[in-house]
């Protein structure tokens, strides 16, 4: 089980990928599979170096590095489908689905992702864990990604806690940094290969 900071949390807030879901790796199958169409290349190394970001963003990105002109919406709705198949392939992280399970009903958790509701809702139902969150924030509902404390703060709000009483498991800099602009105190998860 991971190890926890000093404190008295009154809520959990997770991110998704990477975090509860072991997806990234699915993630990344499915990037290369919507980029295919137009023989874009995302390494694995700079997919990891993206962590958190959201998917236009890193279309836009894609286009400007390789001189493409990729439409946003259709490689999203590409990604999205893609990963939709490969959701039997799924698995928690063991040391934040231990959280999970000690905490149930202990303290009210939220998910707060960089991820669309759909891919979110998709993930967690796969892991039979969507009934543990008392609330979703997804992509859909802030304006700022991460490192922005939006999402985080929105995810306080929702659970009626103050941000300085929240947790948060995140696996990213993005997530890290942006639970720390919320006041919040942050468990870092190990990427896959550091399991």
């Amino acid at each position: 089980m991971l190890p926890l900071p000093p404190g008295d949390f009154r809520a959990y807030l997770f991110d998704c990928d990477g975090t509860i879901v072991d997806s990234m790796p699915v993630h990344h199958l499915a990037w290369r599979a919507a980029l295919d169409e137009w023989g874009c290349d995302l390494p694995e190394d700079l997919f990891y170096a993206w962590g958190g970001r959201p998917v236009a963003d890193i279309v836009v990105d894609l286009n400007a590095r390789h001189g493409l002109s990729m439409p946003v919406e259709l490689v999203a709705r590409r990604r999205e489908d893609a990963y939709q198949s490969f959701l039997p392939q799924l698995t928690a992280v063991p040391g934040v689905l231990a959280h999970i399970e000690q905490a149930y009903r202990r303290v009210p958790f939220a998910v707060v992702s960089g991820s669309t509701r759909e891919s979110v809702t998709a993930s967690l139902t796969a892991l039979g864990l969507l009934d543990r969150f008392d609330a979703l924030v997804c992509a859909e509902d802030y304006a700022r990604a991460k490192p922005d404390p939006e999402c985080y703060l929105l995810a306080a709000r929702l659970l009626d806690v103050p941000p300085e009483q929240c947790l948060v498991f995140e696996d990213t800099d993005l997530g890290v940094a942006a639970a720390t602009a919320a006041g919040m105190a942050s468990v870092r998860v190990p990427p896959p290969w550091q399991r």
